[in-house]
């Protein structure tokens, strides 16, 4: 009879407590934070969640807005006071709903298309649920690529610049809550002024502002405008604060055959290579596995050339180096088998005494410089068909301007001071704009 009371009991209190499982409101949390970020291309709207959402979307007209409904969520944050950049959205705000769902509304200028998608939580953030807006009215931008300019025996030398991270991706945070994505984008921002300035070359932003670009998009944007040579800014941060120094890195061998597997797998989004990479669609996979070893071969061979000439740059003007040598590591930026790139570390942001400088106008304008004048030394030495500075590398003269001196010369062309002023039988280092300088063989 003990047994049998307690069996019943046991029955009882299982179904009291299927019954308040099935029968409770499934909460959704709170909506802890609305951030918006906007790009070139789109809107970009980021909820934060204490839980994972069950939701739904939709746009309605007169006038335009779209709702998002959360089910069984609180909301727990002043909407007034998020930031709104752009004009696509002019207002967000929120009510609660008779059956308890939560619903944020954007009150939009135009009509939008729209895509939307949760992001599991990660290091800082927990659920997150976001939506791209893209306005309907917008004309498409349309990006200027150096297609032209390849058929012009003169084109200017390309040059992308990735500022590394950007938008809800912060990178590495110093003590002082400098953000290394901010750090990028100004460094880049002055290494493509330096680059413009120089007669034959041009600058290409994979960024302009604070927002996120995907890695493998860097990389398509940076086919997109036909770069030679592509540079990824980063500022290190690491757990020992008393680590610091400078370092250029370039794709190892082992990540260069890795991503030749995946990229023959997937050949077919692949038809914006360049030069004979760019045909690989149409080949025999057998012979597309040669031809894209020997684009990797000189891609990776060209870019340990570049990166050499920035780090010894770099070492000249830096308080220290970090490491020996060119680092080399399969980072996804660097995955392109047909344009030289490099990844270059320009501080530890950890530490506190790199913060400080990277926070300086000096400390930029001295990054930006020393990267700028080796991408300078290995194209005199190293010019593109087709280009400006072939040209002028094979007539193997220079056409003094306002600037110049003897040294800088020398050094853009590989060769000596002492050497190119005894070739130019030059009694001083004195130089007159519009003097025509003959340059010797390297």
């Amino acid at each position: 009879m003990g047994v049998d009371l307690l069996t019943k009991l046991a029955k009882f209190c299982l179904y009291i407590v299927l019954v308040v499982h099935f029968t409770s409101p499934v909460l959704a949390g709170e909506v802890k934070g609305v951030r918006l970020w906007q790009d070139p291309e789109k809107t970009r709207v980021v909820i934060d969640l204490t839980n994972a959402p069950k939701y739904q979307t939709k746009t309605l007209q007169n006038p335009y807005r779209l709702f998002v409904d959360i089910e069984k969520a609180d909301l727990n944050l002043d909407l007034t006071k998020v930031n709104l950049p752009g004009d696509l959205v002019k207002k967000v705000r929120a009510g609660k709903q008779k059956d308890g769902d939560l619903r944020l509304v954007l009150d939009l200028k135009n009509d939008v298309t729209w895509k939307h998608f949760t992001l599991e939580p990660h290091q800082n953030y927990g659920h997150r649920l976001v939506i791209d807006l893209r306005d309907k009215n917008s004309k498409k931008t349309v990006v200027k690529t150096a297609k032209s300019a390849i058929k012009n025996e003169n084109r200017d030398i390309i040059i992308a610049i990735d500022a590394g991270h950007g938008g809800e991706d912060p990178g590495a945070v110093g003590k002082r809550g400098t953000l290394e994505k901010n750090v990028n984008l100004e460094v880049a921002k002055r290494l493509a002024r330096l680059i413009d300035k120089e007669p034959g070359f041009k600058a290409f932003l994979t960024r302009t502002s604070d927002y996120y670009v995907g890695l493998e998009k860097r990389t398509k944007l940076a086919r997109k405008n036909k770069a030679d040579l592509f540079i990824s800014l980063h500022a290190d941060g690491f757990t020992d604060p008393r680590v610091k120094g400078a370092s250029v890195w370039t794709l190892s061998r082992r990540g260069a055959n890795t991503e030749m597997g995946k990229w023959l797998e997937q050949r077919e989004k692949s038809s914006d290579l360049l030069g004979g990479v760019e045909s690989l669609q149409n080949k025999d996979p057998l012979v597309a596995q040669v031809l894209l070893d020997l684009s990797m071969h000189y891609s990776v061979g060209e870019s340990l050339k570049a990166a050499e000439k920035v780090r010894g740059e770099l070492s000249k003007k830096m308080d220290k180096m970090h490491g020996k040598g060119i680092r080399k590591a399969a980072f996804i930026v660097l995955r392109m088998p047909d344009i030289p790139a490099m990844l270059v570390e320009m501080a530890f942001i950890s530490n506190p005494t790199e913060e400080k400088r990277l926070r300086t106008s000096a400390e930029q304008n001295k990054i930006a410089k020393a990267v700028f004048t080796g991408v300078k030394r290995y194209f005199r030495n190293n010019p593109p068909e087709g280009t400006r500075i072939a040209a002028l590398s094979k007539s193997r003269s220079y056409k003094v301007k306002s600037g110049d001196t003897l040294s800088e010369i020398a050094q853009n062309f590989g060769v000596s001071t002492k050497r190119l002023k005894s070739h130019n039988k030059l009694k001083s280092n004195s130089l007159r704009i519009g003097q025509t300088l003959s340059i010797p063989g390297a």
